[in-house]
């Protein structure tokens, strides 16, 4: 697990290097109980300065670059007042590639970034361990937080704000993913406004096992399980009003080298697993085709799984 050192003198923390990977959570039937790092990320360089200031480029350059709000300077300001510390005025350089509110935990990723910087030039003595609950505190479930921070697969269980298990697992085999991402945004606030208060002990059970079937999928190396064990009838049926991409993406599953497809996170955008043996690029254009004829729009992002979460330089 990685952890943050803090200096021997606050004169040498100087400098923090961070890279983030997007993650997709729920997967299916998971929900706000696994997630997967992604191989694209945010890459952040901070510095001591006179004030606080942020250069940004990549996605989203405009939201990245807002000093005021900004979710990264507002954790790590957060985070140090509640430890009892100053902040240390900072200088961000952000290059980031994780699309911002659309289900591929850039929330997370922030926070993560803004705890870390806390960590590092606050000098607080910080393991893996507590970034990842605190983060999870403020993002109120430990799924995306857990598997930015460690990487490959996580399951993880959230009991109150204090306690966080997390297991960070290497899935069996290649796992190719195509992500569907949509022009509009989703808040998670939004999304979750539409899901029932209660559940059938029918669609519970349907769920556990569908789970229970996912996990063992990835660490088995079987793939042609996931049609099955994406099945959801938690979340899924609720958003996919306010993710069309969904229903439109699951016509597709378990044809044209399409294993299986859930929403990623909150939506709206979606994940599709390719199957291995297919070509990525042609399933790509397959998908590209069928969103056309559906009157939908979306960019599509080739990715796999990240095995390596944060990481981080320090000077």
């Amino acid at each position: 697990m990685t952890e943050i050192m803090p200096s021997k003198s606050k004169k040498t923390a100087r400098r923090l290097s961070l890279a983030l990977p997007a993650t997709s959570a729920n997967l299916g039937p998971a929900f706000d109980a696994a997630a997967l790092a992604m191989d694209f990320c945010i890459r952040i360089d901070a510095r001591v300065a006179e004030t606080f200031s942020i250069t940004a480029s990549g996605r989203d350059r405009e939201i990245c670059a807002r000093v005021h709000d900004h979710l990264i300077l507002n954790t790590y300001r957060e985070v140090l007042t509640d430890a009892g510390g100053p902040p240390v005025p900072l200088s961000l350089r952000i290059a980031n590639e994780i699309p911002i509110g659309k289900g591929c935990g850039s929330s997370a990723a922030a926070r993560l970034a803004g705890i870390a910087l806390a960590v590092h030039f606050g000098q607080l003595r910080w393991t893996g361990e507590q970034i990842i609950r605190e983060a999870s505190r403020r993002e109120h479930h430990p799924d995306n937080a857990s598997a930015c921070w460690l990487g490959g697969l996580t399951v993880a269980r959230m009991s109150g704000e204090t306690e966080v298990q997390v297991v960070s697992l290497r899935p069996k085999g290649k796992w190719p993913l195509l992500l569907a991402v949509p022009e509009q945004s989703l808040s998670t606030e939004q999304a979750r406004r539409v899901l029932p208060a209660q559940y059938s002990r029918a669609d519970a059970v349907a769920n556990i096992q569908n789970s229970m079937l996912l996990l063992a999928a990835f660490t088995e190396g079987r793939p042609e399980l996931l049609s099955a064990a994406l099945e959801d009838r938690i979340h899924q049926p609720y958003r996919s009003g306010l993710c069309p991409l969904l229903p439109c993406l699951k016509q597709l599953k378990e044809t044209d080298g399409i294993l299986g497809v859930a929403l990623s996170g909150a939506g709206p955008s979606v994940l599709m697993f390719v199957d291995p043996r297919a070509s990525t690029q042609k399933v790509r254009k397959i998908v590209a085709a069928h969103l056309s004829r559906s009157q939908l729009n979306a960019e599509l992002l080739p990715a796999s799984i990240a095995l390596r979460g944060a990481r981080l330089t320090k000077s």
